[in-house]
């Protein structure tokens, strides 16, 4: 073991460190410094794929690791942040196994690359590559564990589920200042008063862009300072644990206490290029590099450590040699595992627990009062109301759901509940803490609910237009779909994004009628929904509530109140299966596949299609993610003759998945070429008539019939 000498008394600018403690500190940052290297000599020998360093940070992130409590604080770090994931209690072996894609690496099965750290029994969330996504998520995580404490008065179930001082640890570079998602956590943090940590390393560089082209001013923490609620540091020596310590442990202190969210600059050194795929000499001078060299905090932590007297050159060449040799075990005993079965590949990209399609979900309405019919729109808002008295985890935000933000206004008004009313009331019977409105900012809603879902809550949240949910993208696409998939299960995020969708509203011109669902049916892990009534509109909800998966769910703000939608309420426990098509009309002659609006121009046009001899069967799909391509096989081998009909364009719309799967399935029992019925490869226009000419109208489907019986 190494030589520790210690001092009389320990002095006030150890900041209670202890030798042993403040030796454990560079014996940390050794490590994973040694582990990097490790790593590259590995990618050497071709027996990795990746490797992305964290040397020159080791320094602030063993301290932070040192101060916060692993499996109940909770963290999203970024892929320099080795020596943070070492010292909460990951272990060597555990990131040489992610390095080599092993089976048992717990960051994620060998599902992603290196340096992409999760591990659920320290909370650890699982990482993703995109720079900046971690920030709303940890503001939602943030938010779960303030909202545990303000519901388990009132839902004794929900005790303990929060210990009433956690802290969320988020950490970036420099360069991931730069995305709009991080002023949208830093807002949100600030305005809710949330005890999250924001700790920005700035080493100087994105890749080979230098903070002063990144940031104006060259210092981001300059420009944040005046949030309010803030605990705010402009400026450590990142390179200096004892001082990173210091600052750290007033910044945690802050959060524990919950005055709101702390904001630390921590200035470090990149000694290593940006990845082994880069090269520093291309963009750095050798007096810039050498520099860095002399700030790195491995070696000016040695010294300092000698200089004190805690420890002598013969127990730091001991204390290096111990490391080494863990490395050295810790490779090989990583290097006998074996990578993933590729034929699991396909394993958690949906929950294993519970299944929507199944026929649990098969649940016969218990109508009450068949003559009482009420608008899809109803029936949406019945639902919500149900789940939300069976489940107090579930929760409604966004831009307007709320009846008003105010609360003491809602004795003399008549409440919001959204742009189209579908949340009105909520509020009045949940309360504020469960229904509340947003920033106007879609992936703030998301990339929060995420978050919020992570920590085992159920957010239902509202992007008013589908034509405004592309903000949002990014964390749909590559954090909400794919969380439970590339973290083996680890991690999940069952949200439901609720969206009014389509066109057939005059006036709506081209944004607020776009459709697009074809591009979020392709997202795997997702699950789409569009349902055409209002009776499987209130059934295909509860579903989606039920189940552990995140939801797409597009409401047809043209059949919000369409009389011909209109059902009965089902009752408090209907639900539908997804993946499961709706017969709306029987024939021999053409089947008809389609969805939302075009099921009722649909019908319309089988019956005009009727009086020619001509008999369709139609098929509501009900759900895009997952499709019934049972029914729809069934179907084509009855009848020989096959339309698809929908909203969005033509082109590369969610009809030609569905033609190509019927060519390719179906070849033998076709009798005539797969028809498509679409909207035009254009916008929709404000103009009445030229909307009509745009979008599919019942005409459109009745020539499809036509022509293709004719065939």
């Amino acid at each position: 073991m190494a030589t520790v000498r210690t001092p009389a008394t320990t002095p006030a600018r150890y900041h209670g460190l202890s030798p042993d403690e403040l030796i454990g500190l560079y014996r940390n940052m050794f490590l994973s410094r040694r582990l990097d290297d490790e790593e590259i000599r590995l990618k050497k020998l071709n027996l990795i794929f990746f490797q992305i360093s964290g040397a020159g940070h080791e320094a602030v992130l063993s301290a932070a690791g040192k101060l916060l409590k692993p499996g109940y604080d909770w963290f999203y770090p970024y892929y320099r942040d080795r020596a943070l994931c070492l010292q909460l209690g990951m272990t060597p072996k555990e990131m040489l196994l992610s390095a080599l894609a092993a089976e048992d690496d717990p960051n994620s099965g060998g599902r992603q690359m290196p340096s992409h750290w999760g591990h659920q029994r320290l909370n650890i969330v699982s990482q993703s590559s995109p720079t900046g996504t971690q920030f709303l998520q940890a503001v939602g995580a943030g938010e779960a564990v303030v909202k545990y404490k303000d519901l388990e008065g009132a839902h004794p179930e929900l005790r303990g589920r929060a210990k009433g001082d956690e802290v969320v640890l988020v950490t970036a570079g420099d360069g991931a200042t730069s995305e709009g998602e991080f002023w949208e956590a830093l807002n949100s943090a600030c305005n809710l008063q949330l005890p999250v940590l924001f700790l920005v390393e700035d080493n100087g560089y994105a890749i080979s862009v230098p903070v002063e082209v990144q940031t104006a001013g060259g210092n981001v923490a300059n420009l944040v300072k005046n949030f309010p609620n803030l605990f705010w540091v402009g400026e450590i020596n990142g390179c200096d644990p004892v001082e990173s310590y210091g600052v750290l442990k007033e910044a945690i202190a802050h959060c524990r206490a919950r005055k709101g969210p702390a904001f630390v600059r921590a200035q470090v050194t990149r000694p290593y290029s940006h990845s082994m795929s880069d090269d520093a000499s291309k963009y750095k001078s050798k007096a810039e590099r050498d520099a860095e060299a002399q700030r790195d905090g491995l070696a000016s932590y040695a010294r300092f450590l000698i200089e004190e007297g805690l420890i002598d050159e013969a127990g730091l060449e001991r204390l290096h040699a111990e490391v080494l040799d863990e490395v050295r075990r810790a490779s090989e005993e990583a290097q006998q595992h074996r990578q993933p079965d590729p034929q699991k590949v396909l394993t958690y990209v949906y929950s294993p627990d519970i299944d929507p399609t199944s026929d649990r979900f098969a649940v016969e309405p218990r109508v009450e009062d068949p003559q009482q019919a009420q608008t899809l729109l109803q029936l949406i808002n019945y639902c919500l109301r149900d789940e939300m008295k069976r489940d107090p985890r579930i929760l409604l935000f966004g831009q307007d759901v709320a009846d008003a933000s105010h609360e003491q206004v809602l004795s003399e008004s008549k409440g919001k509940g959204g742009v189209f009313g579908v949340t009105w009331g909520l509020q009045k019977l949940y309360g504020g803490k469960r229904v509340y409105n947003s920033p106007l900012a879609e992936a703030n809603i998301v990339g929060r609910a995420i978050g919020l879902a992570t920590l085992g809550l159920r957010p239902v949240v509202e992007i008013q237009f589908f034509d405004y949910i592309w903000p949002a993208m990014m964390q749909i696409r590559n954090e909400l779909s794919n969380l439970r998939w590339r973290s083996n299960n680890a991690f999940s995020a069952p949200v439901i994004i609720r969206t009014a969708y389509g066109g057939y509203l005059q006036g709506g011109a081209p944004y607020h009628s776009q459709c697009g669902e074809s591009i979020f049916a392709h997202f795997p892990g997702l699950r789409v929904v569009l349902p055409s009534t209002a009776m499987d509109a209130n059934g295909l909800m509860r579903t989606a509530l039920r189940c552990e998966d995140p939801v797409l769910f597009l409401e047809h703000k043209h059949l919000y109140r369409q009389p011909y939608a209109k059902s009965p309420y089902p009752g408090p426990d209907y639900t539908v299966p997804f993946g499961k098509a709706r017969l709306v009309r029987e024939g021999a002659d053409v089947t008809l596949v389609t969805y939302g609006a075009l099921v009722q121009r649909g019908y319309l046009a089988a019956q005009e299609a009727a009086e020619q001899g001509i008999e369709t069967e139609i098929l509501d799909l009900r759900t895009l993610q997952p499709l019934d391509f049972e029914s729809i096989a069934r179907s084509v081998k009855k009848t020989g003759r096959v339309i698809v009909a929908h909203e969005d364009t033509l082109f590369c719309g969610y009809g030609a998945e569905v033609a190509a799967r019927i060519a390719a399935e179906c070849f033998m029992d076709l009798d005539a070429p797969v028809r498509r019925v679409a909207a035009l490869d254009c916008m929709v226009a404000y103009a009445p008539t030229s909307e009509e000419h745009i979008l599919p109208q019942k005409h459109d489907v009745l020539k499809a019939i036509v022509e293709i019986a004719a065939f």
